[in-house]
């Protein structure tokens, strides 16, 4: 009788200890539960209100005093990502269109300087050279006929632009019509210009 009291009183006693073992486990456990997702809140609350504030449009609620919903600043998130990827994407272009206009650029200084050494060989080709002025003047009067002639195209709305401006090309700017009007214009030139001293027009071009 005694033994089994003690073996009895032993096995109780071990299932009292170990119940008493377990609940502090337990607290323990759900102790650092809590305290992971709290601080699993207080990451994405942080991380929301960082990128509050880098979202323009996320700014002006802050402003105004309106709590933004968090998925509203993930949608505005999102639409400002792909507007700085269509700007990203317009820049490359405008950055290859500039480097296909330097390379041009460049193109044109090479040829021009090969030009003016071509001339500085031949000293006696400076003499007949024309003048930056007279160029500038005939630049202009065959722009001023052209644009008298445009003057006759429509511009009410864009189709009838369209439809005049293939007339307009057709009627003015073939190359026999630009050919009279060059020779025109220079020749309006020649006879203003006592002085001239070039060859004629009808023998330079």
């Amino acid at each position: 009788m005694s033994t089994r009291f003690c073996e009895g009183y032993d096995r109780d006693d071990d299932e009292s200890e170990d119940k008493g073992s377990t609940l502090p486990y337990k607290d323990r456990r759900r102790e650092a539960h809590t305290q992971a997702e709290q601080k699993r809140r207080d990451a994405i609350k942080k991380g929301y209100d960082s990128l509050q504030g880098l979202i323009p449009a996320c700014q002006q609620s802050d402003i105004s005093g309106y709590k933004m919903s968090k998925a509203t600043v993930l949608q505005k998130s999102i639409d400002y990502i792909q507007f700085l990827l269509q700007q990203k994407k317009k820049q490359e272009e405008e950055r290859n269109a500039l480097r296909k206009e330097v390379v041009a650029l460049q193109i044109m200084k090479a040829n021009y300087e090969q030009m003016v050494k071509s001339q500085q060989n031949q000293p006696g080709l400076a003499d007949n050279r024309v003048s930056d002025e007279l160029k500038f003047h005939v630049f202009q009067s065959i722009l001023e006929q052209l644009f008298i002639t445009f003057s006759t195209v429509s511009v009410n709305n864009f189709s009838e632009l369209s439809a005049f401006i293939f007339t307009w090309l057709e009627e003015h700017c073939k190359p026999q019509s630009l050919r009279e009007m060059v020779v025109a214009v220079l020749q309006r030139i020649y006879a203003s210009r006592s002085n001239y001293s070039g060859p004629k027009v009808e023998r330079t071009l």
